[in-house]
């Protein structure tokens, strides 16, 4: 399926994530960096598919004939009871920053109520397809892992610094591009993706 991906985003790291992964798909992957004018929608859903098929369908309808994939993921803290989930990245509050956000979070975690529980966490994506208005599929992934005592690690984005995957002793943050692609909630759930478009 030759053509242009619109990634339904200005998040220029989640874009260069996706352009790494889905390049050989497409002539070109851009996003809304590339469509003057266009905003992305308020996020209302109150979970990651809700939110992902807000942004899709928004997107679509505004690029007719354009395929287009909006994704919405997050971070789950099961000692938070969940959170930040759909709120990751505003979790610190109004003009919330990736390091306010994970500042917000070492400090939730250091509560006396929760500090002894496990920092067992996950990071969670749904990706949604998108043309002319209407979702033609969506997929979603998952990786396992734990929340460290302090950050670690300048790559990565977000949560990177903090979240250290089953398996490894390394944050996201360490890990180099190429491993973190491979294994992370976003590559799983677009090698789903990748999958879709070769039946297709």
């Amino acid at each position: 399926m030759p053509g242009t991906l619109l990634v339904a985003t200005h998040n220029a790291h989640k874009t260069g994530e996706m352009r790494a992964i889905l390049a050989s798909y497409f002539d070109e992957v851009t996003d809304l960096t590339s469509v003057p004018g266009m905003e992305p929608p308020e996020e209302t859903g109150t979970t990651f598919a809700e939110n992902s098929a807000i942004k899709a369908l928004e997107a679509s309808r505004k690029r007719p004939g354009v395929l287009v994939l909006a994704d919405d993921s997050g971070l789950e803290v099961d000692a938070l009871g969940g959170a930040p989930g759909v709120y990751s990245s505003r979790f610190s509050g109004e003009g919330a920053t990736d390091a306010s956000n994970r500042t917000k979070l070492l400090f939730e975690l250091s509560r006396p109520e929760v500090a002894a529980e496990p920092r067992t966490a996950r990071f969670r994506c749904v990706i949604t397809i998108a043309r002319d208005g209407e979702i033609l599929a969506s997929f979603d992934g998952a990786v396992e892992g734990r929340i460290a005592s302090a950050e670690s690690g300048t790559g990565g984005f977000g949560y990177d610094s903090l979240f250290v995957p089953n398996g490894h002793d390394a944050s996201f943050g360490e890990l180099s591009e190429a491993i973190k692609n491979g294994m992370s909630h976003r590559a799983r759930a677009l090698e789903k993706f990748r999958e879709w478009l070769a039946g297709d």
